[in-house]
């Protein structure tokens, strides 16, 4: 059996994390290097590689990471001006288990470029 990834982890509070939201299915916790004002993770509390990895005809899980996200949004006062981005596939992701990030928080008019390298 492979190590758990660092996203477990947190889950199994072995690592401190400051998590901002939390349900049976997912957990979310600040990105620890922030792309965004407001850098948000959003993790699947089981341990699926890749999204590609959770069986497509589970549109409830599926759905409810989207609904999910847009729920912690709004917590974080960033309903109107947010992204959500989400790699997938084991070339584009750095960790291993399912996660969308959330970002928001900049000025409306102010450029993303920084988000170009994400």
């Amino acid at each position: 059996m492979s190590e758990p990834s660092i996203f477990t982890k947190i889950v199994q509070r072995q690592i401190p994390a400051k998590i901002r939201y939390e349900d049976d299915t997912f957990i979310a916790f600040d990105d620890i290097h922030p792309k965004a004002p407001v850098h948000v993770l959003l993790v699947t509390k089981e341990e699926y590689p890749t999204l590609e990895d959770i069986d497509i005809a589970d549109e409830q899980l599926h759905a409810q990471l989207l609904l999910t996200a847009r729920k912690i949004a709004k917590e974080l006062g960033i309903q109107d001006n947010y992204k959500l981005m989400m790699n997938v596939g084991r070339d584009m992701q750095l960790v291993h288990h399912v996660h969308m990030h959330i970002l928001g928080g900049w000025p409306r008019k102010e450029k993303h470029e920084e988000l170009i390298d994400l």
